[in-house]
């Protein structure tokens, strides 16, 4: 059984979602502000955390950057904001959150939210073949063990950054659209195409010798983006 915290200052929200995760399959644990969930992330690590951007005290930010501080594999967050704050979801991808949901949401959509970002990261049942290792320009992936390194050194990606990594890498040479991107990476058909805007910038952050000037990741303008491996030798 995996193991999901809700982090919600909202009694009632709180409540409902933890409801809707147990009825799914899932042990939760449940955080009414930063202090404790940190706590609790401490104690059992769990599969996944969904984490409200508005807490008292300490917001679901600087949650986020610490439950993801020092850690090669972080633990995926999926963060809730109020509908319209375009800056703050995308402060929250900023800072490595894997998806978010805005607020008044669905909790079944938050449910299968919960399932895709678990399904991405190998631990959800249903899971499809990892496929094959990748490896160009020093970067060697391993779909199976999640594990991404380049030039010996070891990656820390979100589940988001790894398969969207993995994507180009199995498409050389491709312009992809952010549409395509969104629907084969985050399996969604329609959203916030910022999202692919912001894991790329995330991405190359990581993987480029100077991210201001990728070589690797491309943008192809009007189109969207194109892993571009270097000829061996």
């Amino acid at each position: 059984m995996h193991s999901i915290l809700v982090v919600d200052d909202d009694p009632t929200v709180a409540e409902v979602v933890t409801g809707y995760l147990e009825r799914a399959g899932f042990a939760v644990d449940r955080a009414g502000d930063g202090p404790q969930a940190l706590r609790l992330a401490a104690g059992r690590r769990p599969d996944l955390v969904v984490l409200d951007l508005m807490l008292p005290g300490m917001d679901g930010l600087e949650v986020c950057r610490r439950l993801r501080a020092g850690e090669a594999r972080p633990v995926p967050v999926i963060m809730l904001t109020a509908r319209g704050d375009e800056d703050d979801r995308i402060l929250g991808l900023e800072v490595g959150a894997d998806d978010y949901v805005t607020k008044p949401f669905s909790p079944r959509e938050l449910v299968l939210r919960v399932e895709s970002v678990l399904r991405r990261g190998g631990t959800a049942a249903g899971e499809r073949r990892p496929g094959p290792e990748l490896a160009a320009a020093g970067i060697v992936l391993d779909p199976a063990a999640r594990r991404a390194v380049k030039d010996g050194r070891e990656l820390s990606l979100t589940l988001r950054e790894f398969d969207l990594l993995a994507h180009l890498m199995r498409h050389p040479g491709e312009a992809i659209g952010r549409e395509r991107l969104m629907q084969e990476v985050w399996g969604w058909e329609f959203g916030d195409l910022s999202t692919v805007t912001v894991h790329v910038r995330r991405l190359r952050g990581k993987i480029e010798d100077d991210p201001a000037h990728p070589r690797l990741i491309q943008t192809v303008w009007g189109v969207g983006y194109r892993f571009d491996a270097p000829e061996e030798g």
